[in-house]
């Protein structure tokens, strides 16, 4: 079950019925609501029935309100303990905000969205990503703009361990490369919604061709992860107030940690000699001082 249980409501609203949408709608405006009321409350306050709230709950995977209640009431804990943390009423950004809270906020951002994507981790598809980067003949990255910058820390990390591994900001490029890939090569893309077409355009072709297609997205129901054979998830909520991608790209950066490590353990003990080899390549050799004639 999704860790963040508003971000699930939040994709359900393009899916729903009418009356099951001014639910969604109702817990995303005060999720608090569903806390304090109970199941016939809520109901009347939607105008509409204590079954289509029930069906509501079982839409998002849930067996009744009850249940959906206990994730509602887990989720606000966890966003009014980063406010507690920040000493902050709210973490969204004015634009009339102080350095000192701007500051403030986008930490609690980030922590929660690290935190989010950590609890909401899907252990199994993880670890056969790792597995089939490990075997893979070779890795295809794929990402555009701030997910590019995902892809390149991906990148240097697999670099670093003797991967065979590339990535390309050019799409026309990443879809050319795309094609050339077979049953025991792995493709793995990056989109925070999802729905970038020159990203979803690599995933596609690659997957076609016989690679192991992989979606890193905070949009389970996205055009990406329904093209993927493996979705990864990150779980990040970023600001009104957005002038670029803060908190996604913090959320994938978490699980690339987490999945390099994990490749890391597969690979075992030669890994921590070619960690070693490119460590000691990357630091400068000091120079000989030159001798002083007396």
């Amino acid at each position: 079950m999704d860790a963040d249980v508003l971000a699930l409501v939040r994709r359900s609203v393009s899916r729903l019925s009418a009356a099951e949408a001014r639910v969604a709608e109702t817990i995303l405006a005060d999720p608090t609501l569903v806390i304090d009321l109970a199941i016939n409350d809520l109901a009347k306050l939607c105008r509409t029935s204590l079954s289509t709230v029930a069906r509501f709950a079982q839409s998002l995977g849930f067996s009744g309100y009850r249940e959906l209640r206990v994730a509602v009431a887990r989720t606000v804990t966890l966003e009014q303990a980063q406010q507690a943390r920040f000493s902050l009423d709210t973490t969204a950004i004015d634009p009339e905000d102080e350095p000192m809270a701007i500051a403030a906020k986008l930490a609690a951002q980030e922590i929660d969205a690290i935190e989010r994507t950590a609890l909401g981790l899907d252990a199994v598809a993880l670890d056969r990503v790792a597995r089939a980067v490990v075997a893979a003949r070779h890795i295809d990255l794929f990402g555009q703009a701030a997910s590019s910058l995902t892809a390149q820390d991906l990148l240097l990390k697999l670099s670093r361990i003797g991967c065979s591994v590339t990535h390309s900001a050019d799409p026309h490029l990443a879809v050319t490369t795309a094609a050339l890939r077979g049953g025991d090569d792995v493709a793995i893309a990056f989109s925070h919604s999802g729905e970038t077409v020159e990203t979803l355009r690599a995933l596609e072709v690659a997957r076609d061709a016989g690679a192991l297609a992989v979606a890193v997205t905070s949009v389970g129901e996205s055009s990406l992860a329904l093209a993927a054979d493996v979705v990864l998830l990150t779980h990040a909520h970023e600001s009104p107030f957005r002038m670029a991608a803060m908190s996604s790209r913090i959320a994938q950066l978490a699980l690339v940690d987490v999945l390099f490590v994990r490749v890391v353990q597969h690979r075992g003990e030669p890994v921590v000699i070619s960690l070693q080899r490119t460590h000691d390549a990357a630091v400068p050799r000091q120079r000989a001082q030159p001798s002083v004639e007396g």
